[in-house]
């Protein structure tokens, strides 16, 4: 412990500091709304995404992401842009696990496609309400007790190399037990009512299936943040940072979720992939109060990383697709 206390002081330059003015978070927070409020309105007759609209849109989404670094590097400096990169590109990545597991919630509990886009839209505008309050709260243990840096490190590590260790049926029978919970829980109507989150049945409110998979989203974030805040808090200490990097991050799911939920089986190693980057971003973080890798160099290996897993991925899946 002793030694812990003595690389404290020296922890937070090795990272990097901003001063952020108010105005700042006020311009991030109306930013975020005012992309929320036209992802809504462009999707508020319920119509059913193609596969070229959530392509275009997911493009739009990692432009934003990225057009905000641009902002980031101007207003702070390249080494609060490498930061960020590092966080965004650690959260898309860890994300794409999260829409598999949306992929299978959403076909047990048969929600049309048409309305998937609501359920998600409130999922991940609650997602963002919780990040906010999980990276506030690790910020604050990190900031007052080194050690946590350690215990966070070391759960990464495990975290991933369960992942890593992953099966191709994984969390199918997880996403039952979930919804076999919130059924316990909740009265369900057997049927939907438009895109209704209630519906009325012999005079008494009930909620629809639209509720309950709107419910399991939100718990199965919460169990995903529980690796991707750490995660991000070990390539940021900056809590500006940080919570942005997720925020652009998650924004664009939505959007993804069309893209790759039929997807799951083609990306064979990305689990892989994206369990090694667990193990090194754990790593990294426990090693901090002794030694800091270069946030340029992380972002490379977490780049790198990333387009092994995919290119192995469509490698297997083109060696076994059918000829």
């Amino acid at each position: 412990m002793p030694v812990l206390a003595e690389t404290a002081s020296g922890l937070n330059d090795t990272f990097v500091s901003i001063s952020e003015p108010v105005w700042a978070w006020v311009a991030l927070g109306i930013t975020i709304l005012v992309l929320l409020g036209i992802d809504l309105a462009r999707h508020r007759d319920d119509r059913e995404p193609t596969q070229k609209d959530a392509l275009v849109e997911t493009g739009i989404w990692v432009a934003c992401g990225l057009a905000f670094s641009g902002i980031v590097a101007a207003a702070w400096g390249g080494d609060a842009f490498g930061e960020y990169l590092s966080g965004y590109l650690i959260e898309k990545s860890l994300s794409v696990d999260n829409v598999f597991v949306w992929s299978i919630l959403l076909t047990t509990l048969a929600v049309p496609l048409r309305y998937q886009h609501r359920v998600l839209f409130w999922g991940i505008f609650g997602a963002l309400v919780l990040r906010g309050l999980f990276i506030a709260a690790g910020s604050t243990l990190i900031s007052r007790f080194t050690f946590v840096l350690v215990g966070f490190g070391v759960f990464l590590v495990f975290t991933g190399i369960k992942v890593i260790r992953h099966r191709d049926d994984e969390g199918e029978g997880g996403a039952t037990r979930v919804l076999g919970m919130v059924r316990r829980f909740m009265p369900i109507s057997p049927r939907l009512d438009g895109h209704k989150f209630f519906t009325k049945i012999d005079g008494k409110r009930i909620a629809t299936p639209l509720l309950a998979a709107l419910v399991v989203v939100e718990i199965t974030d919460v169990i995903f943040a529980v690796d991707s805040v750490p995660a991000i808090l070990a390539v940021s200490h900056e809590p500006f940072l940080v919570f942005s990097s997720n925020a652009f991050a998650i924004l664009g799911l939505r959007a993804l979720y069309f893209v790759l939920a039929g997807a799951r089986h083609r990306f064979h190693y990305l689990s892989h992939g994206l369990g090694a980057i667990l193990v090194f971003v754990g790593a990294k973080m426990a090693f901090s109060p002794w030694y800091h890798i270069n946030t340029f160099l992380s972002l490379g290996l977490i780049m790198a990383t990333l387009a092994a897993a995919i290119a192995f991925s469509v490698r297997r899946s083109r060696l076994h697709s059918p000829a």
